[in-house]
């Protein structure tokens, strides 16, 4: 008997799944599991996937659904993981509780390195991982060094197709191979949850075509919850985006809000809607943004870097425009923070919201073998001690692209540290791998922080 167990923490991520196995992207297996995981901060106020508009329209791919939340219950699933000496014991466990018995199992996981899924793989060890890409992560580097004991076990990368062209660099330092999931599979999965939030009361809900009439649609992240934005930040920039569509010429506008985010937010929006004399409705019910592509036919839509926009363009051909990304490349902490690639692909990819020639021609940024090469070198320069074979890479592309345009994606002191092009002056560029020199610095600072005590 053969079980493949699929973890789960997104709608988005599951019709990703219902796509891949409607393309037999999986092989066959007597029984498949849904593992529904809710990672929000409180999970017991937040609705889990399961029980979101659309879920059931994907509820047969599987045979059983089950809660990783309610099985580690009273723990957090991103905050807990077995001990070493425990894992045998959680496997016997799960196994009982799960009627897996003797079962061969495979498992499909999202986001690898951190809990819950490294916590899954861990459990059942030696159980091949398939990992599922969900997002613009997939094209970035690996956040953080995985045990090879689970990393040799991964066998390939399924991910959308959100900028063709671009590979990911996700999992390379394991060898594993990235794999499209189809797009046309995606899509009809998409089209199945287009009636999802039946009770969706939106301006322009059913315009059967995509035009200047339509409504502009903004996407909210939450990204204070990520500690990238402060909460006031990040209100000010869902005002910029509502600004900049007036500006263009929108009079109703469609902000459609993470589920987690507060309420004031909203009504921050609503009190400079009505100074700016705009129709603005605020979606209540948690559905993908892919189901109001379809619904609503958004003339324009606008985020920061959510992967939302990638398939508002990719998938669906509307125009779209990004603002803030200037200001993350800036703010994101530490250098390495995964989400710095993301920001990337979107800031060197789409207009700028503020550019209006740019938004109206529907103008794209960076050629995607450009992209590709700014990629390579972002993850050096993220994690060189993960892909040190990237090295070259980054030093060619930052040597032929010395300008501002490529600057702003990289911080100069980053760039001294590593002793690669467009750090200090090429005179003193043999200073960093000088071991005296850093020995002085490692002890000057070590005096500064006694002297400041």
């Amino acid at each position: 008997m053969t079980t493949q167990i699929f973890l789960a923490s997104t709608l988005y991520g599951t019709a990703t799944l219902a796509a891949a196995l409607d393309s037999d992207c999986f092989a066959p297996a007597d029984r498949r599991i849904l593992l529904v995981c809710n990672n929000a901060a409180t999970p017991e106020t937040t609705p889990a996937l399961d029980a979101m508009p659309g879920f059931e329209r994907l509820r047969d791919r599987f045979d059983d659904v089950l809660s990783w939340n309610e099985t580690i219950s009273p723990f957090h699933p991103g905050g807990w993981a077995p001990r070493p000496d425990d894992t045998p014991l959680w496997e016997r466990h799960l196994r009982l509780l799960w009627n897996l018995g003797e079962d061969d199992v495979t498992l499909a996981v999202e986001s690898i390195q951190v809990n819950p899924a490294l916590a899954v793989c861990q459990i059942f060890t030696g159980a091949p991982v398939t990992v599922y890409a969900d997002g613009l992560m997939s094209y970035g580097p690996t956040r953080n060094k995985i045990d090879p004991l689970v990393g040799t076990r991964i066998d390939r990368l399924l991910h959308l197709d959100l900028v063709p062209g671009l590979t990911p660099v996700l999992l390379t330092e394991f060898g594993v191979a990235p794999e499209i999931v189809p797009t046309d599979a995606f899509l009809k999965v998409l089209a199945e949850l287009a009636d999802a939030g039946e009770d969706l009361a939106v301006a322009g809900d059913g315009e059967p075509t995509v035009g200047e009439g339509g409504p502009a649609l903004l996407l909210g992240q939450y990204l204070s919850a990520l500690d990238i934005l402060s909460a006031e930040e990040e209100e000010a920039l869902h005002v910029r985006m509502l600004r900049g569509v007036v500006e263009l010429g929108h009079t109703r506008v469609v902000f459609k809000p993470h589920p987690s985010a507060p309420a004031r937010w909203s009504r921050a929006l609503e009190q400079e809607a009505g100074r700016l004399g705009a129709e603005l409705t605020v979606l209540t019910t948690p559905v993908l943004a892919e189901v109001l592509y379809q619904r609503i036919r958004p003339a324009l839509v606008v985020g920061c870097f959510s992967t939302a926009l990638l398939t508002a363009s990719a998938l669906y051909g509307l125009p779209v425009a990004r603002t803030g990304t200037g200001t993350l490349l800036e703010c994101l902490t530490p250098y390495e923070n995964s989400n710095r690639v993301p920001v990337t692909i979107v800031d060197a990819l789409l207009p700028d919201l503020a550019d209006r020639a740019a938004v109206e021609e529907r103008r794209r940024g960076m050629e995607v073998s450009a992209l590709n090469e700014l990629v390579r070198a972002a993850a050096f320069a993220m994690q060189p001690k993960i892909y040190p074979g990237l090295r070259p890479d980054a030093e060619r592309y930052l040597a032929a692209h010395p300008g501002a345009g490529t600057r702003r994606y990289f911080k100069r002191r980053r760039l001294t540290s590593l002793a690669l092009p467009g750090g200090v002056p090429a005179q003193l560029a043999f200073i960093p791998r000088n071991a005296t020199v850093r020995r002085v610095a490692r002890r000057a600072r070590a005096l500064g922080r006694t002297a400041g005590r």
